[in-house]
């Protein structure tokens, strides 16, 4: 063992990690913060008889990574780089003698999926599982398919202080065993200093850190959500304590000073570092005896819906919380500040969701796909990747040309696939690679994942000139590494011949064809993207004046997501550089009263010109004037010939019989029609040519048309009222008629009206109208209308509807 490892609780359970891999060939091992199981196990692996080769440590964080490569170094005596070495994306130190390799997760699944079967690999330790990132659950996945179908010498562990060991040791097999090791049990004190809900969390963790360093000895620790806290709460601490060493810690930070504020201070003095989640697991910080928790974490959550991922702030759960409290009594007695009430800790989420069911996961089916497996479900997840979430992918690969529509790989997606890092960002850089300008368009990939390169702005042009002009090992490093990427896709991909560079925001489009967006305001702060989703820009920014951007990056939810990172292009370099993806598209849009026939140049939902269609399709009117009328065919449609045809029983004028005779009797009369501006003796003739002789002549006899009567009027028939048949008449009309008027067997409700035509009384028995109540009629109209006849017997009298000078004058 090395100086400093045989103390570390760990060693006393080190025996069992060593016999259940080389019996059982994987095992689950479970141990508290502090317990040493970073630093020992991997190293005490060396020295058995099957371990021939590498042995591969798995990290969540490029911090950590480097710091437990550092550590496990110092124990044997020697630097990173000999027989421990670490690898992670911005920095690496191996060679040839290295035996114990720390690889960040997401390059150990580029390592996997580059070697299925790990050659010189004799085991693979996932540390930190419990924290559940989507390149560990992958990589676990695929490592245990790998064991399964490839290597069955490869040896598995999971290590972590919190998760639940049956539930990983159920995934690895059922020989799989679950190791337990205490850990070193220092005193750990838990301060509840209850929240302030007016007070903002950058000043109430200013005045905690304060009390704490008035209150107590050693270095502290505070743990805040993001890089903007974290510089605010400097500020302040800068003021209150000028004489404190303040040490930034988060993933922007360069590795010098990451080292600094994980070490003690080689002059003494007391520091106090303020974190982001990276120092809640794997990394012991030296001299650290206070904790200062805020109580919150902030977390990457993809949105289907805007298609962008999002960083949110949420309470830290309750795991999170005990992991940060124990970085307090890694070394002796500590004490855990928290800005939150005690009552309400177990309010708090147990753990923190799996990034599986938050993150997107196009990086992960891209990575299936290129390891043989269009259906997930086929590999071994402690929580399977949810099916809308996979859909979602799938659309976005099938966009970028990296999966076909049955979900295989392409050629293009095996080429995305090899510049290890998120399908959009590889997209980005093959299209650079293809034109000759690789190195430009790597840098505008990595500017989407260093937030920090080039400061701050929604401009990505900007931030890329002052990243050019930047110096420093991090702006080195990623240059570095942006030029790695653009040797690759050379690689890769042949140059296409002639013609200058695309500008960079066509570099940016290639890789989200989707997020170039077009402006729908004066002020440039509302923008719709040619997926059809909407987003929303601070109109302050340079790239308001633009009319179409690219977008980067957005934060916030589906509906008005904020633009936060994006590049101007010209719809001109559009033109030019997407012209297979703008399409020329026929539409017919309905006005309320005809058909508008128009052609408009599409990228996606995004118009770029419309204009008059000179050549419309006049059958596609047609059949948009169709359905038009058979929407609502009471608008249209004779109702009076439908009602005859229900009451007589005739099938050809039903709704479902309408629909399917259209082309026959509605087509024709709308040919070279733009409207619905048809006579209706038109649509009747068309309606009644449905019908054969025997349907017509029964229609006229059980349903006629029209009642005459006995004074020569015509009057129609009604069929669709509720009391149908019925028929307004004008009683004068009806005069000699003795017989009540019949519709086959049903008598035909007479609504008598006087010679003003209102309303007198509605009748089915004439015959005892005229006996009965008519007398009460007579008089009342007698007084109303003296100039009308109103005989005592109206049956007996010869009708008309002239007025008694003009009848007798007639010689009736």
């Amino acid at each position: 063992m090395g100086a400093g490892v045989a103390d570390l609780p760990i060693i006393s359970v080190i025996l069992e990690v060593l016999d259940a891999l080389r019996e059982q060939g994987c095992g689950v091992l479970v141990a508290p913060p502090g317990a040493g199981k970073t630093t020992a196990v991997a190293p005490a692996l060396l020295e058995q008889g099957w371990c021939s080769g590498t042995v591969i440590l798995t990290s969540p964080r490029r911090v950590a990574a480097r710091a437990a490569a550092e550590r496990m170094a110092q124990t044997l005596g020697e630097k990173p780089g000999e027989t421990v070495g670490y690898v992670t994306r911005l920095d690496s130190k191996r060679s040839a003698r290295t035996r114990v390799l720390v690889v960040t997760e997401a390059i150990f699944v580029n390592m996997i999926l580059a070697d299925p079967e790990l050659a010189g690999v004799s085991a693979v330790l996932f540390d930190e599982a419990h924290e559940r990132h989507l390149d560990s659950d992958l990589g676990l996945a695929l490592a245990l398919e790998s064991r399964a179908v490839l290597r069955e010498d490869l040896r598995v562990l999971v290590m972590s202080a919190t998760i639940d060991g049956s539930r990983f040791a159920e995934l690895l097999g059922d020989r799989a065993q679950v190791i337990e090791s205490e850990g070193r049990a220092y005193p750990l004190d838990i301060e509840w200093l209850g929240s302030s809900p007016q007070l903002p969390v950058e000043d109430a963790m200013a005045q905690a850190i304060v009390t704490a360093w008035r209150e107590r000895d050693g270095d502290i620790l505070g743990f805040l959500p993001g890089v903007r806290e974290i510089e605010r709460v400097r500020e302040r601490l800068e003021k209150r304590l000028p004489d404190a060493l303040l040490l930034p810690l988060h993933g922007q930070v360069e590795p010098a000073a990451q080292r600094a504020a994980i070490r003690r201070d080689p002059d003494g003095r007391r520091r106090i570092v303020l974190a982001t989640a990276i120092a809640e697991t794997s990394l012991t910080l030296d001299g650290v005896s206070v904790v200062v928790d805020a109580g919150l974490s902030r977390r990457a959550e993809f949105d289907r819906a805007a298609g962008t991922t999002h960083l949110v702030t949420h309470r830290a759960s309750q795991a999170a919380a005990a992991q940060r409290a124990g970085r307090a009594a890694r070394q002796g007695p500590g004490v855990a500040y928290r800005l939150w009430e005690e009552g309400g800790h177990g309010g708090r989420p147990p753990f923190d969701p799996p990034e599986m069911v938050t993150a997107d996961l196009a990086p992960l089916v891209l990575s299936l796909a290129q390891w043989g497996t269009a259906d997930p479900d086929s590999l071994a997840w402690l929580d399977p990747p949810p099916a809308a979430s996979v859909d979602a992918a799938r659309s976005t690969l099938v966009a970028l040309g990296a999966l076909d529509e049955a979900g295989r790989i392409t050629e293009r997606g095996t080429n995305l696939a090899q510049l290890s890092l998120d399908p959009q960002g590889a997209a980005t850089i093959l299209f650079g690679a293809e034109h000759g300008d690789a190195e430009r368009a790597a840098r505008i990939a990595l500017l989407l994942q260093e937030r920090s390169l080039g400061g701050r702005g929604e401009d990505l042009d900007v931030r890329l000139t002052r990243w050019n002009g930047e110096r420093g090992h991090k702006a080195e490093a990623s240059r570095k590494l942006a030029s790695r990427w653009a040797r690759r896709a050379q690689d890769l991909v042949d140059v296409k011949s002639g013609g200058e560079a695309p500008p960079p925001g066509i570099h940016l489009a290639a890789g989200r064809p989707e997020f170039i967006a077009k402006r729908r305001d004066a002020r440039g702060e509302q923008w719709i993207a040619a997926g059809g989703r909407g987003f929303v820009l601070d109109p302050t920014s340079t790239l308001a004046r633009a009319d179409f951007i690219v977008v980067g990056d957005a934060q916030g939810q589906a509906k008005g997501a904020r633009i936060t990172a994006g590049m101007a292009v010209e719809e001109g370099d559009l033109e030019r550089w997407f012209s297979e993806r703008i399409e020329r598209r026929k539409l017919l849009r309905w006005t309320g009263e005809r058909v508008e026939a128009r052609v408009e140049r599409r990228l996606g939902t995004i118009v770029l010109a419309q204009g008059p269609d000179p050549e419309p399709d006049g059958d596609a009117i047609v059949d948009m004037l169709v359905d038009k009328v058979l929407e609502n065919p009471a608008k249209l449609i004779p109702q009076d010939l439908l009602a005859r045809a229900a009451y007589a029983g005739i099938d050809q004028f039903s709704p479902s019989e309408l629909h399917a005779s259209a082309p026959i009797w509605l087509r024709p009369l709308l040919a070279g029609r733009r409207d619905l501006k048809l006579a209706s003796g038109k649509l009747t003739d068309a309606l009644l040519g449905l019908l054969d002789w025997d349907s017509r002549t029964t229609l006229d006899r059980i349903a006629p048309r029209e009642f005459v009567s006995p004074a020569g009027t015509s009057h129609r028939i009604d069929y669709a009222s509720e009391d149908a048949p019925s028929v307004e008449v004008r009683v004068q009309a009806l005069f000699g008629l003795e017989r009540h008027p019949m519709i086959g067997k049903v008598p035909l409700l007479l609504k008598l009206t006087s010679p003003a035509g209102r309303p007198i009384q509605a009748t089915r028995d004439l015959p005892g109208f005229w006996r009965g109540s008519w007398a009460d009629v007579r008089k009342d109209m007698k007084g109303r209308y003296p100039k009308h006849r109103w005989p005592e017997e109206p049956w007996a009298v010869a009708p008309s509807l002239k007025t008694k000078n003009a009848f007798s004058k007639s010689g009736g």
